[in-house]
């Protein structure tokens, strides 16, 4: 929900969000670029993601959360300052 109220391409470097990022992607609601810690690294975790656009089925999904109670559409995305692309 939150990624609809920001000016996208948006860099996401927390943990935590970054997992969000990663589900989102897995389950095809956006596009994003997700770097690893290092390029040599072989089982590297990610450090930094960049979210490229919300995808039709994720609108769609947005579009059912709306219509839902507002107690049930929270979300803990949050962004760090300064990351944010264009």
């Amino acid at each position: 929900m939150r990624l609809q109220h920001v000016q996208l391409p948006v860099r996401v470097v927390v943990p935590e969000e970054l997992r969000h990022v990663s589900v989102l992607v897995a389950t095809g609601l956006i596009e994003a670029d997700i770097g690893p810690l290092s390029p040599k690294a072989r089982y590297a975790s990610s450090r930094v993601a960049t979210v490229l656009r919300i995808t039709e089925d994720g609108l769609a999904e947005i579009a059912k959360m709306g219509s839902a109670p507002k107690s049930s559409a929270k979300t803990s995305m949050q962004f760090t300052r300064g990351f944010r692309l264009m």
